[in-house]
């Protein structure tokens, strides 16, 4: 039990970071806050993705190339130009370390109004971080788990941040049904979201880009937008008044 719900934490605390932070919050601003708590959510990003750590600054670039390109040759990671999703995930990682190094220049547009803490970054994406983490994961298995079939689970946990990418790139553009024709393949791949955190409504997202709430149906169902809701109420966060 020990392990599973270990799997289980890290898959959703890595996966909240993903959409709360780097994607509503530095990708399309969706809500504003204080230093301290940016600080706050920028350090538990780097924190439960750990080894997989994704850099805010090059995630905020490549989603916003992703929405101004969707489905099209220009766009970083649609999936509809590959044969397979390792096709896809090995072409957004080469897109994604020119942005890291700072190597391919966005276009002015995409630019601008990033959370960026070089420290954090630096670590984050550094290969002794990357290693430590991992070393950590195999650490705690040898110590919890109970079945061979468990330490399958690892190189999960080592992969946390892509696999949760290329699930939402990859059936969020190929799987489901559409309330809304966007001018792309966007869908929405289920009309109940939990295990993804509201990200595979992507053709409602697409739509409404800079709404918090996901959901555009009454069954469909987005988890982080009343936690979100929460945060605001307590003052933590502030949403944007045309969507409260």
């Amino acid at each position: 039990m020990v392990i599973i719900i270990f799997f289980i934490a890290h898959w959703f605390l890595s996966l909240f970071f993903q959409t709360f932070f780097l994607h509503r919050y530095a990708s399309h601003k969706m809500f504003t806050t204080n230093k301290f708590y940016e600080g706050t959510f920028y350090l538990l990003t780097y924190i439960c993705q750990g080894s997989s750590f994704l850099n805010p600054r090059a995630y905020a670039i490549m989603h916003r190339e992703h929405h101004a390109y969707s489905d099209t040759e220009k766009d970083p990671h649609s999936p509809h130009f590959f044969r397979d999703v390792f096709q896809m995930m090995m072409y957004t990682a080469k897109s994604y370390r020119l942005h890291v190094r700072k190597l391919k220049e966005p276009e002015e547009r995409f630019k601008g109004n990033i959370p960026e803490w070089k420290t954090i970054d630096f670590i984050g994406s550094s290969a002794v971080s990357r290693i430590s983490f991992g070393i950590l994961y195999i650490l705690f298995y040898v110590e919890f788990a109970t079945q061979p079939w468990m330490y399958v689970l690892i190189p999960i946990h080592f992969l946390m941040g892509p696999i949760h990418g290329a699930i939402v790139n990859w059936c969020g553009h190929k799987y489901g049904y559409q309330n809304f024709d966007n001018g792309d393949k966007s869908k929405n791949t289920t009309p109940f979201d939990f295990l993804m955190l509201g990200e595979l409504f992507q053709n409602n997202h697409h739509k409404h880009p800079n709404k918090p709430n996901f959901g555009a149906k009454w069954f469909e169902i987005d988890p982080v937008y009343p936690v979100m809701k929460l945060m605001h109420w307590m003052r933590i966060i502030k949403l944007r008044k045309a969507y409260l």
